[in-house]
């Protein structure tokens, strides 16, 4: 059985409430195949941050590491989020987050934008 893999593909640089830096990897999880709402279908990938203990030159030489791990959808307290394609500004319930240790592999289909998880 293939193993379940995300890839770091960035980072960003951030400051904590004392006014210090740190540097956070963004994560892209696998290639997926989403229906939206209007029975388009598209290729996407779901992108997550995790903080590091490591500067920006240590960040830079982990660019294109694979990590074992998911990417997860998780829900939270309402948020806006303005859309960087139209402006349009939606309110969102959930947020996705880089999980290690996936308790089962499913196949996730997602039919009239709502995701759907079977049994793989």
């Amino acid at each position: 059985m293939e193993s379940i893999m995300v890839t770091i593909v960035d980072y960003k640089k951030h400051i904590n409430h004392n006014n210090e830096e740190f540097y956070s990897f963004v994560l892209r999880g696998e290639l997926e195949i989403v229906t939206s709402k209007e029975g388009n279908r598209y290729a996407t990938a779901r992108k997550a941050t995790i903080p590091t203990t490591f500067d920006e030159l240590l960040c830079g030489d982990f660019k294109g590491k694979k990590l074992p791990g998911t990417i997860e959808k998780v829900p939270c307290e309402p948020y806006d989020y303005k859309l960087p394609e139209t402006g349009e500004v939606i309110t969102l319930e959930h947020t996705w987050e880089y999980n290690p240790e996936p308790v089962s592999t499913e196949e996730h289909v997602f039919e009239n934008g709502q995701q759907e998880k079977f049994p793989a």
